[in-house]
């Protein structure tokens, strides 16, 4: 359930009048709008508000066609016709008027407003008083909205302040809109539209005092608001239920999936077969010098084995174990692309879309053991957030390019034969092996870095070759069930 697509389409079937039953006691919004218009004019008679370039009108009659029919008791209005609507403005240098003065006026920046969040509640910084008349002084229950980039998100103010030039702020006069509805009104896709047809045209898409007070908006009468915004919360408040609960879900379905790699690693997912070669004899195959020992030789280990799997390090499986090489890019051939960290995906998967690509002048310094094989393991080997993130990858990607090679913040790592990649990838990418490169990063606090004598000293659970298949087709026949429950989420 898409509960975003969700919340849009309640919030449409409330400012079209759909939500809740009209109430024919009601006063009339276009008797509302005609003594807000006069309330209005006394403003600007006082000097308090400044009269806007659009003419009011008072009812929905006289407005030409208007977006989508409303309820008989419902009228349109320009939000200049109940708002004022200004723009901000910046001291500068504002470094002049920074002050850490306790008395100083709230400057209020985008970054004080939560991305998902309703009000702006404090500042980070402060200005002098001095800077009050080169910005705008905006006020607790004045509405604020960006104005350019991400413009049109509302917020509702819960200080007194004063606002940069990147800010819109919307004053409404008393008793028009509910302020709860006016958010949600605000909020619409309705309003989203308006503003993003206003804000085109230009090289970058900006909204002025102008533009937002000229959009046309639906009034309800003021006790229908209040009970539009009643079923609102009460919808929106289930909602949030849902999405709390879908939460937990995913957490749920990602710890069910460790522990499945878990199981799978220890021998515990699928069964043992007698007849199957053991896994020392498949290991004296990949090395015929190779010496066994008990696999309680080996600390840490936090579970036990199979008499017929054996423990030993990853080097000991790998024709190749590497990072990648720094190349020479190119910015205008497009022919081999390099696998680099921002190429294996957060949520899974790889895309070279992004990838840079190879000097062609220098491909044939590149040795064919570096170019990317079917059943390569690739391991992000730097990079703040994304160190250790773990990719099987597979011919597939290659996207019609005749190779592709990593760069230096990738590891390689391509197993022998005998060994599954499919079940080498299920070991890297349990939570043993994560934990284990985890705790074994070096360099700085900003920048953790996965040395190649980590991956090659990690301790590896090596089952017969019969069993690993076994153990790669019960994952991802429980895998793609549980990727169905979460897609049903």
């Amino acid at each position: 359930m898409d509960t975003k697509k969700l919340r849009q389409k309640i919030l449409d079937l409330a400012i079209r009048g759909k939500l809740v039953p009209q109430d024919p006691n009601d006063e009339p919004a276009s008797v509302l709008l005609e003594r807000i218009r006069a309330e209005k004019e006394q403003l600007i008679k006082e000097g308090k508000i400044k009269r806007t370039k659009k003419p009011a009108a008072s009812d929905t009659s006289h407005y030409e066609n208007v977006p989508f029919e409303v309820p008989e008791n419902w009228c349109w209005a320009h939000l200049s016709d109940v708002c004022n609507v200004a723009r901000g403005g910046s001291p500068r240098p504002i470094k002049e008027y920074l002050t850490d003065d306790k008395n100083g006026i709230n400057w209020i920046k985008i970054g004080d407003a939560d991305k998902d969040g309703k009000y702006i509640n404090s500042t980070k910084e402060k200005i002098s008083p001095s800077g009050i008349s080169k910005s705008r002084m905006v006020h607790k229950g004045d509405f604020l909205l960006t104005n350019s980039m991400s413009f049109g998100r509302p917020y509702i103010l819960n200080i007194d302040g004063c606002i940069h030039d990147g800010w819109l702020v919307i004053s409404p006069i008393p008793k028009t809109y509910d302020p709860e509805f006016l958010y949600y009104l605000l909020s619409s896709g309705f309003a989203y539209s308006q503003f993003t047809e206003a804000a085109s045209g230009g090289v970058v898409s900006n909204l002025n005092s102008d533009k937002v007070g000229n959009s046309l908006f639906p009034l309800p009468p003021q006790s229908e608001q209040k009970r539009i915004v009643s079923e609102l919360e009460k919808l929106f408040e289930a909602i949030r239920l849902i999405d709390n609960n879908k939460l937990l879900i995913r957490h749920n379905i990602e710890q069910i999936k460790s522990k499945i790699l878990e199981l799978a690693i220890s021998g515990k997912l699928a069964h043992q077969n007698t007849s199957d070669e053991t896994a020392i004899e498949l290991l004296k195959k990949i090395n015929p010098s190779y010496i066994s020992c008990d696999n309680r030789h080996y600390a840490n280990v936090p579970f036990d084995l199979p008499k017929t799997w054996q423990l030993t390090k990853l080097k000991d499986l790998c024709v190749f174990l590497s990072r990648g090489k720094s190349p020479k890019y190119s910015e205008t051939d497009k022919t081999y692309p390099v696998f680099a960290q921002k190429c294996n995906l957060k949520d899974g998967g790889i895309s070279l879309e992004q990838a840079r690509f190879l000097d062609p002048t220098t491909v044939s310094k590149w040795k064919d053991v570096y170019k990317l094989q079917d059943g390569d393991i690739l391991i992000n080997s730097t990079g703040t957030g994304t160190v250790c993130r773990t990719r099987l990858f597979k011919t597939r990607y290659l996207n019609n390019y005749p190779f592709v090679v990593p760069d230096s913040h990738v590891s390689v790592i391509r197993l022998h034969k005998l060994i599954s990649p499919e079940y080498a990838y299920i070991v890297l990418s349990s939570n043993v092996s994560q934990s284990y490169m985890m705790d074994n990063l070096a360099g700085s606090t900003n920048q953790k870095e996965l040395y190649i004598s980590v991956l090659e000293n990690l301790i590896f659970p090596v089952p017969p070759i019969e069993e690993q298949r076994r153990i790669v087709y019960i994952v991802k026949k429980i895998s793609e069930y549980i990727d169905k429950i979460a897609g049903a989420v």
